[in-house]
């Protein structure tokens, strides 16, 4: 039997880089755009547009930008170093830093999982009526297969299909319903905060910006090992990365504002707040019928595992790389660290009284990790040390570093409105 606390304290693991091979046919910046239409987004987008109509459009915007500014410099990373954020943090960082801040992306990680699993329990229930914890360790269960066989790579082009069908679903609708353009033009672009709005702004851009994403992405732009090849294939990458993620994150920013409208429209106007995920299958009625319940489940069903299998490798990644190790599930490391993410979180979930608001505080503490996650990659991409000659320009370092004093800033405004 093999000796797991033996093997936890090996540094001489052999270097596997073929557990994201699935990732090779799609491009990264999707695979970060699949988050979008994960549960705990739902949860958010439904939830500002119910509550307070067009005015948190901004925070949509502000959220994509940063993300895609975020995600782009840390794919740079992974794809000039051959390492994922994790491990290059583990290297090149003090260890007093790169240790906290790296246990604290676990963390998040955690509340990552928490959501997607809470989300595909709601959708067991509402298909089937079982408790809420019975389908938690279902989806719990069906996800740990999925990842420790490697056989994800098997079903996930057909749920990542079906899920960005019901998200281009939501962008269709918009054109079924009356919407308000002067006032939804003006929320995209003009930063508003309404009373007590504060926790679902943080919520949304917890739920757009996840810190376990820039270690995912890092992870599978890593794996495909450019950093071994010339300059000219390296530079080659990095505008072909760019154009990726660009227009994912577009694709996104499209979901997330129309998941928004659609709840504004249907909910904001007539007084009625959203206060279970549920409700928000009316928003598929015009364009799905009598159907819109069954097929609503199963898209939120199919996101919470689609996601919850993400957020499990990127905490296998994370913790295999404070072994200074790549994520590879036949490997100790990553195992512990799966398990560790899903294991909590389906602990934490027998707690919840209220699952949609766990949904949206679960979001909210994404974004309380964030600038830890920020300032760590911003030291790592403008060290020349880690990045050679594509060391971060300066006016990136600076762009970079207002976008996490401004996460801060909001997170400690937060903070302080929560405690006073």
């Amino acid at each position: 039997m093999k000796n797991i606390l033996k093997d936890l304290r090996r540094r001489d693991h052999k270097r596997y880089l073929g557990g994201l091979d699935l990732f090779r046919y799609i491009g990264p910046g999707l695979l970060v755009t699949v988050g979008f239409i994960d549960p705990g987004n739902w949860a958010s987008n439904f939830a500002a547009g119910s509550e307070f109509g067009y005015s948190l459009l901004w925070v949509v915007t502000l959220s994509t930008v940063m993300l895609i500014v975020l995600q782009h410099n840390v794919a740079h990373l992974g794809i000039v170093t051959g390492l994922c954020l994790s491990e290059a943090a583990n290297k090149y960082a003090p260890r007093w830093v790169a240790r906290p801040v790296l246990a604290t992306a676990v963390a998040a990680s955690v509340s990552t999982s928490l959501a997607e699993i809470l989300g595909g329990a709601i959708a067991l229930q509402m298909l089937f009526g079982l408790e809420l914890v019975c389908g938690a360790v279902l989806v719990t269960a069906f996800v740990l297969v999925m990842l420790f066989t490697n056989s994800y790579k098997r079903i996930e082009r057909a749920i990542i299909g079906f899920v960005s069908i019901i998200g281009l679903s939501f962008i269709y609708e918009l054109f079924l319903v009356d919407i308000e353009w002067p006032q939804a033009l003006r929320g995209w672009v003009v930063p508003s905060l309404s009373e007590g709005s504060l926790l679902v702004v943080m919520s949304v851009l917890g739920a757009v910006v996840m810190p376990h994403n820039l270690f995912l992405h890092s992870e599978v732009v890593q794996s495909r090992e450019f950093h071994k090849r010339d300059d000219a294939t390296i530079r080659r990458r990095l505008k072909y990365e760019f154009a990726d993620t660009l227009f994912s994150m577009l694709v996104g920013w499209a979901i997330n504002s129309a998941m928004i409208l659609l709840a504004a429209t249907t909910f904001h106007r007539e007084g009625i707040p959203v206060e279970e995920l549920q409700q928000a299958q009316s928003l598929l009625e015009p364009l799905l019928g009598s159907n819109a319940a069954v097929i609503f489940a199963l898209a939120l069903l199919l996101a919470g595992l689609s996601s919850t299998i993400t957020s499990g490798m990127a905490a296998g990644s994370i913790f295999a790389g404070l072994f200074d190790e790549p994520y590879n599930i036949r490997d100790t490391h990553s195992q512990v660290g799966v398990i560790l993410s899903l294991g909590i979180a389906l602990l934490l979930i027998v707690f919840i009284g209220d699952p949609f608001r766990g949904l949206l505080i679960s979001q909210m503490v994404l974004s309380l990790q964030l600038p830890f996650t920020v300032f760590l990659q911003v030291w790592l991409t403008s060290s020349p040390r880690v990045m050679g000659r594509y060391v971060n320009r300066r006016p990136t370092t600076v762009m970079l570093c207002l976008l996490a004093v401004l996460v801060t800033v909001l997170n400690l405004w937060l903070l302080v409105s929560l405690i006073v």
